[in-house]
């Protein structure tokens, strides 16, 4: 029985230390190319209020609680949302704004676990349309250290930033095809380097 319990413990703290060995930090990116101005998808990423109509998370609980805190719009302003295990509850804060290039957010995880991170969208002119680059950075403590041996943040949450960037995609290239329809079209062309 002594011998059972030698080798339990070993076993243990081989665990805890392959555990403790992880990354202490993790990086998620996700791009993709919208066929819209900077501007328009701007708008999309960086006024909160605009999230409910692209944001991956929403459709996960229709029943989830959203509420806005600070300035309507621009740094400091905040949204905050609490729904059911899929997505939690959370604050998100605008933190820079340099519009239509950055939009850089806090995020804060209150439920199932405290987190926080940060998140950034960055906007670069690419031919007649934009790229779109989605990032998260943060840190791991242990409990999400241990769970990076399962499965690693980046396909925990990518998939997640996929489907984000794919209803940005459509909402914004429907905006930018209405304001085609009511604006000359050169007004929508790459401005000349």
């Amino acid at each position: 029985m002594r011998q059972v319990l030698v080798v339990l413990l070993v076993l243990v703290a081989v665990l805890v230390i392959v555990i403790a060995t992880r990354p202490a930090t993790f990086h998620v990116e996700r791009s993709t190319t919208i066929a819209a101005p900077p501007a328009v998808i701007f708008g999309h990423v960086a006024d909160l209020h605009r999230w409910p109509d692209w944001s991956p998370w929403e459709k996960l609980d229709p029943q989830m609680t959203r509420s806005y805190e600070g300035p309507e719009s621009g740094i400091g302003s905040a949204y905050h949302w609490a729904g059911n295990d899929k997505v939690g509850e959370g604050r998100m804060t605008v933190t820079e704004l340099v519009p239509p290039e950055r939009a850089g957010f806090r995020l804060e995880f209150l439920k199932p676990w405290q987190s926080t991170c940060t998140s950034a969208f960055t906007l670069t002119r690419e031919g007649a349309g934009t790229r779109v680059t989605w990032a998260m950075d943060g840190t791991n403590n242990f409990v999400a250290k241990a769970f990076t041996l399962v499965m690693s943040i980046d396909k925990s949450i990518g998939p997640d930033f996929e489907r984000g960037l794919a209803a940005l995609k459509s909402a914004a290239e429907a905006e930018a095809q209405a304001a085609a329809g009511s604006a000359p079209v050169d007004s929508l062309a790459p401005a000349p380097h």
